[in-house]
């Protein structure tokens, strides 16, 4: 069926031809045409009841694991939780021991899903240990963490021993006053060490129990004063020398010692009198033990001296007199052993103890807390 109208420029009809659209009910005639699926059917479990119980057992346990790796507060009781589930009589080795009782087609399934939340739970135990490193890390470091604005903690320093300090002491004192610091062998010749000091063959010092006589006439020195002789035989006068060092002899206790350390002193010149003695140690002590100090001098005698005298100084601490050195004017008979014309030339020489004088210095009871190095006594004069 159409419709004619007239053209508007020419005039001629136009026609228009309607198409009656059928109705539409081809889909449901094609639908009704194709083949209609079957209903699917659950497909029949042939499960044993000892699988299901296995991968029930598996599926609960990675919660189980979870709760407990995530209430791990530290490595050690993460390690602990890794056992319990991982371990040889743990979780997951318990359910792998079930195994023998499936059947063949059964244990690959098992197998699998036993891999599967095993390596679930692997990476929770690997987050977890991630974790706990991390902050135990950031534990470590924030205790150890150093205050740059804190004084530096400075390392226990040493300190010379109480005769050295005593021995720097002295010397620097003489050599202050124009004395010149020279050493001598510690084993030294039987003839410097006696008989060049007028010490005669029947003096009780050189007796064995006195003195140490190695081999082809020498002896480990008995006192310092073989420097005298030694220094005149190198030295032209006017000369004044100290000399500080070891000495042995036969003598053991409280206050005396089979090696001990001692200085001598003296000056050779034209014109040296005891009065130049008396001034050198006037000024000595009172350097050493401080200004008015009280000193005297008493007679006394040794072979290479002479006029010879003790020194002694008054202590409050020990009130009464304490002899600190012996000194003399040297004899003439030392001074011609050294080269040296006792027409022309005079002398004076002196010699002390030091570690004497270190235990009246400090009030040291026994000279053998000097020599036993126990760090207690040493860290009093540091």
């Amino acid at each position: 069926m159409g419709t004619t109208l007239p053209h508007a420029a020419t005039g001629l009809p136009l026609c228009f031809i309607h198409h009656d659209q059928p109705e539409n009910n081809m889909s449901d005639q094609s639908q009704e045409s194709l083949p209609q699926a079957a209903p699917v059917e659950e497909e029949t479990s042939t499960e044993s009841p000892e699988l299901r119980s296995i991968l029930d057992g598996l599926k609960s346990l990675v919660p189980q694991a979870r709760a407990a790796i995530s209430k791990a507060n530290d490595l050690k009781g993460l390690d602990a939780v890794r056992v319990e589930y991982l371990g040889k009589k743990g979780h997951l080795t318990e359910i792998n021991k079930r195994f023998g009782k499936l059947s063949t087609d059964e244990r690959p399934i098992a197998g699998r899903m036993l891999n599967l939340h095993k390596g679930e739970i692997l990476t929770l135990f690997k987050k977890r240990t991630d974790d706990l490193e991390a902050r135990e890390l950031e534990d470590t470091l924030l205790k150890e963490t150093v205050d740059v604005t804190l004084p530096g903690l400075r390392p226990p320093l040493g300190a010379h021993h109480p005769v050295a300090q005593v021995t720097r002491q002295i010397t620097d004192i003489f050599m202050n006053m124009g004395f010149s610091l020279r050493y001598g062998p510690e084993i030294e010749t039987e003839w410097l060490n006696f008989d060049a000091l007028n010490v005669p063959r029947e003096h009780p010092a050189r007796d064995m129990q006195d003195t140490l006589y190695a081999d082809r006439g020498y002896v480990l020195r008995t006192h310092t004063s073989p420097t005298q002789v030694r220094n005149m035989l190198d030295m032209e006068p006017p000369m004044a020398v100290i000399t500080t060092g070891k000495v042995y002899r036969h003598d053991s206790d409280a206050t005396h010692s089979p090696m001990f350390h001692q200085m001598e002193g003296f000056a050779v010149g034209e014109g040296i009198s005891f009065g130049h003695l008396k001034g050198v140690l006037h000024e000595f002590l009172e350097a050493f033990y401080g200004a008015g100090v009280k000193v005297r001098f008493r007679p006394s005698f040794f072979p290479f001296t002479e006029p010879s005298a003790e020194v002694d100084v008054w202590s409050d601490a020990h009130g009464g007199w304490i002899e600190v050195l012996g000194s003399g004017m040297i004899h003439p008979n030392v001074l011609k052993n050294g080269g040296i014309d006792p027409e022309k030339y005079t002398g004076f020489a002196f010699g002390l103890g030091i570690d004497r004088l270190t235990m009246i210095k400090y009030n040291v009871p026994d000279l053998r807390l000097l020599f036993e190095n126990d760090i207690r006594f040493l860290r009093q004069f540091q």
